[in-house]
């Protein structure tokens, strides 16, 4: 593999912060993008107050930012707009997540700095984008779940709606503007023109709605909370063992048979009511118990060695605390470990792009608020100690 990374020759600035728009930049950083976080001076990122610690230091930011640079810059001054707008011709990319209109109050929207650089790619991400009537409206991640539908069809059955317990409607946005991004790179490079880029929190839920649109429009039938089972494949579930939970897949008729087989369950395969996919997801409130009544009987483990044998997609329900330890988990190298400067260790989750011929490997430490101020102005600025020192003392920086 060479010594190489994806992104390596893109610069990023990123004016994001807590969790849509730094979980983008994330993913720039970890391919190989420079990235420059803007961080308001003394204060920071607002998710650096958010618990549980690590020292001083918080466990939510360190997860979010690591292979990134810092830099303070108070863009409510004049100077410090100004330091900004020096700044815009030397970087490819910004990414911002404010409220729509609040780089324009500022002066720093995007028509004004694609003058400054024309080739620049401007990521806004916001609740509801920067069109239609609630573009002014504040979202945060369980707003959008509940709007964009996600939580209508999550949670038990005939049970109450239920947000997802990570906050997909950020992070899904952070993934779509990643994409989008790296798009519009494409297009600089074959057009030499940048562009901006409009994601929205709550058109990205609606991105997510897999199938449902599709199933209501043909069905008339409002899709609902299924449980953990699948609204079309059957057997499709979790089931309850003797010591645990643990899911079971068997996505087709031939697999069916061979569940059947392994649950000593042979009449089931020409019971008509579950002869084929349609007829057992109809049936599933006379199947499931039929299925589980035998499962329960044996531990997890038994069941996965025997239905892995036979080669039925299966797998145990983890906690947290076993996905860290899984083995083919470790072996992706899915779980990195931080060694912060205080020697204190912090495990995340690793990068989880592969490349057969360059790199994303290289894991560098979250900054500390401002760490790289003064090297980033003066290699890219020109600013000598003196003018630092001067706009460190006035808050500029």
């Amino acid at each position: 593999m060479v010594d190489t990374r994806p992104l390596q020759d893109v610069r990023v600035l990123d004016l994001s912060r807590v969790l849509a728009g730094p979980f983008c930049t994330l993913q720039l950083a970890d391919l190989g993008a420079e990235v420059v976080k803007i961080e308001v001076p003394r204060q920071g990122d607002d998710s650096r107050t958010f618990g549980p610690f690590l020292g001083t230091e918080s466990a939510y930011f360190l997860s979010l930012n690591r292979n990134k640079k810092s830099i303070t810059l108070n863009l409510k001054s004049e100077e410090g707009r100004e330091i900004m707008k020096q700044l815009i011709p030397h970087f490819d990319v910004l990414v911002e997540n404010f409220r729509p209109g609040t780089m324009e109050k500022l002066g720093l929207g995007y028509e004004e700095l694609a003058r400054l650089n024309p080739k620049l790619v401007y990521a806004a991400v916001s609740g509801f984008g920067t069109t239609g009537p609630d573009t002014q409206k504040p979202a945060y991640d369980i707003v959008v779940q509940g709007r964009g539908g996600i939580m209508s069809i999550t949670g038990e059955e005939g049970g109450v709606p239920t947000r997802i317990g990570a906050s997909i409607g950020d992070l899904a946005a952070g993934l779509f503007a990643a994409i989008a991004i790296l798009s519009a790179l494409m297009v600089v490079r074959r057009e030499g023109k940048g562009q901006k880029i409009d994601i929205a929190m709550l058109d990205t839920q609606v991105a997510l709605l897999e199938n449902a649109i599709a199933r209501y429009t043909v069905t008339g039938e409002v899709p609902r909370p299924l449980g953990n089972r699948h609204p079309s494949i059957s057997p499709f579930s979790s089931f309850s063992a003797r010591d645990g939970h643990l899911i079971i897949a068997a996505g087709n008729d031939r697999l069916w048979a061979r569940l059947c087989q392994v649950l000593e369950l042979p009449g089931l395969v020409e019971d008509e009511r579950f002869s084929d996919n349609e007829r057992r997801t109809l049936n599933w409130a006379e199947l499931k118990p039929l299925l589980e009544a035998v499962v329960q009987q044996q531990t997890v483990e038994y069941w996965l060695e025997r239905l892995e044998q036979e080669n039925i997609p299966c797998g145990r329900i983890q906690g947290v605390d076993q996905v860290i330890q899984d083995p083919q988990i470790v072996a992706r190298d899915m779980i990195r470990t931080l060694v912060l400067k205080t020697g204190e260790k912090l495990s995340v989750a690793g990068i989880p792009y592969k490349f057969s011929s360059t790199s994303c490997e290289q894991v560098e430490l979250p900054p500390t608020l401002g760490e790289h101020t003064e090297g980033i102005l003066r290699e890219l600025l020109d600013f000598n100690p003196e003018e630092v020192a001067v706009l460190q003392q006035k808050c500029v920086i």
